[in-house]
């Protein structure tokens, strides 16, 4: 095995070499920590500075081990590598270079190739089905797969937001060999792999940290899960940082989607971050850092991250699809057109303007690449916070979904496809966790009233109808039927898709590194023309009308050739006009 000795203030274990390792654990609240081998001995660490206690151990990869806390509590190391079961269960020690690559000479994939696939691995059938399912993701003409969280969360079935031993991939869907083995096979196909990262909160079963290390928390700062993380600290910015150089050093993920990081109100650390990642990876692999941030932090996409997922697009488009008005669909549903138009020609709609709070939120974008906004249609949060998880094929008209599905293929923005919607699924997907006792009755009464200010919720008796979301119902429902991918409805749209994202990779693709904004402007209610220039000087030109009726539209210029139309020869109506529920994109090659 390889000796990789520790760095100085590292968390978690190393192995010396094959017969010992050092544990650390940093537990500045502690009186005593002592290491406890499960069947074997329990040895007192050695208290240093700063709060940090350490020991060397006879102990080989697969050994397992907690920390006895004040000679009153044992815990999992939190940063564990593995779980022996659950998170209050052993931790196992493990080697972290004895998986044999495959596909070491692997250095990723151009950003601007992109084209992600988010999926859940339980709800997916596990490491190895997707293994399965990997070649027809490639022939579809995605390159990427983005894995929710896989932080050991407790029980077996939860969304992954709900993680608290962070380098720990969920024991229940399989080993830390497994999850290499995906990844390297992934590599195999010509497939980047992603996984969504939680730096902004723990779960509420299963941390101890509070116990030991009050510090990593502090009380002056409060965020929707509690006391925020305290990352003024550099123990505790180093254990979110490390975790992800672990993601993409050890297991080689391609890349990191970063949940909710508006919810880390510290501005130093995530630059921080990525400064360290850019450091550390090797000279000439690709890894892209993808941040969700409610604040539209532009400034934060100008040097340290790749891209952010673009709320807004989302939210302005399924405005206009399904012409919804609750909640914060309300901020999208007022002068909605001129919102359509400032995304398809800035990438961002709140660029510093007020939300329904008040509040003022956002950067100016219009700067920025097209390439710098992940757009979608439908993802874990869009369909599973709505109260029966419906997908939006259900929810819209097909023509008009077919029309935004043009701009989500074919458009300079990096598209992201959820789990099941290249086939037209209909099974919901569901909030689910597997939570007991009081917390499950907790989670259950939350979920149902988060959706007390909607009308069609209003009464008691109509709330308890949303699903439970610790029941094994729940889980089971929202995982995608694929014995349905072969009936008619559902090759119709796998064909689109397929050939959306055949034109994408021979035209747009090609074009798209240093590509940029050229504006939009409205064609009428709820349509809007859309311009990019392409990294070749071409210009790719969008028509889309998402309302029910035709709306006029000037010549194209000459020179411009029809990539797609949504509606085919059907949108072909008279001259001067684009049809209701139609999209159709252009391409006029450089003047």
């Amino acid at each position: 095995m390889q000796n990789r000795p520790a760095r100085n203030g590292q968390h978690g274990p190393v192995l010396l070499d094959d017969s010992r390792a050092r544990f650390r654990l940093w537990a500045p609240d502690a009186q005593s920590v002592s290491l406890v081998i499960i069947g074997g001995d329990t040895l007192p660490m050695q208290a240093n500075e700063d709060g940090w206690y350490s020991v060397e151990a006879e102990a080989t990869a697969g050994t397992q081990y907690g920390f006895l806390i004040d000679d009153e509590l044992q815990v999992p190391d939190p940063a564990s590598r593995a779980q022996s079961a659950d998170v209050h269960d052993p931790s196992i020690l493990v080697d972290p270079d004895a998986y044999q690559w495959r596909n070491s000479q692997w250095q990723g994939r151009p950003w601007h190739e992109t084209v992600l696939y988010e999926l859940h691995v339980g709800t997916y059938g596990g490491y190895a089905e997707i293994e399965q399912r990997l070649q027809a993701l490639a022939d579809l003409g995605v390159t990427a797969i983005e894995l929710m969280p896989l932080a050991e969360f407790p029980g077996d079935r939860n969304w992954g937001y709900d993680g608290v031993l962070l380098y720990a991939p969920e024991a229940s869907y399989g080993t830390p060999e497994q999850l290499k083995h995906l990844i390297d096979t992934a590599h195999g196909l010509g497939l980047m792999v992603f996984i969504d990262v939680v730096y902004n909160h723990f779960g509420p079963d299963g941390n101890y940290l509070h116990r030991y290390a009050k510090h990593f928390f502090r009380h002056d700062q409060q965020t929707p899960w509690g006391d925020g993380i305290d990352f003024r600290r550099r123990e505790v910015r180093d254990f979110f940082i490390d975790n992800a150089l672990m993601w993409l050093m050890e297991y080689r993920f391609d890349g990191l989607r970063m949940d909710a990081v508006h919810a880390i109100p510290d501005r130093t650390f995530l630059p921080e971050l990525a400064e360290r990642v850019r450091a550390e990876v090797e000279p000439g692999r690709h890894v892209h850092l993808v941040l969700e941030n409610e604040e539209n932090r532009s400034s934060l996409l100008d040097s340290h991250f790749t891209a952010q997922w673009d709320d807004d697009g989302h939210n302005i488009l399924h405005t206009l699809l399904t012409d919804e008005s609750q909640g914060y669909y309300g901020e999208y549903h007022q002068d909605s057109t001129n919102k359509l138009v400032r995304f398809l020609g800035e990438g961002f709609i709140y660029q510093g303007q007020n939300n329904r709070r008040g509040e003022s939120r956002g950067e100016p974008s219009g700067h920025l690449s097209p390439t710098s906004f992940v757009l979608f249609l439908q993802n874990h949060d869009q369909t599973g916070n709505r109260a029966f998880g419906d997908r939006l094929i259900g929810l819209t008209d097909p023509d008009a979904l077919k029309a935004a599905t043009t701009v989500l293929l074919l458009s300079p923005m990096i598209p992201l496809l959820f789990m099941g919607e290249e086939w037209g699924a209909r099974e919901p997907f569901l909030f689910f966790t597997s939570h007991h006792g009081e917390l499950a009755d907790a989670v259950r009464e939350g979920r149902r009233g988060e959706f007390a200010e909607f009308s069609e919720f209003a009464d008691e008796q109509t709330r308890e109808r949303i699903p439970d979301p610790n029941a094994v119902e729940t889980y089971e429902a929202s995982k995608p039927d694929f014995s349905k991918m072969d009936e008619p409805e559902h090759r119709e749209w796998q064909e689109l898709y397929r050939h959306l994202l055949k034109i994408r990779h021979s035209e747009v693709v090609p074009r798209l590194e240093g590509s940029s904004f050229l504006g939009a402007q409205a064609l009428g209610e709820a349509a809007a023309l859309a311009r990019w220039r392409l990294g070749d000087g071409s210009e790719l030109r969008l028509e889309l009308n998402l309302s029910s009726v035709d709306v006029p539209v000037d010549p194209i210029p000459a020179g411009a050739r029809l990539l797609h139309a949504s509606r085919g020869a059907e949108a072909e109506s008279q001259a001067g006009t684009l049809a209701a529920r139609s999209a159709k994109m252009y391409l006029e090659a450089a003047r």
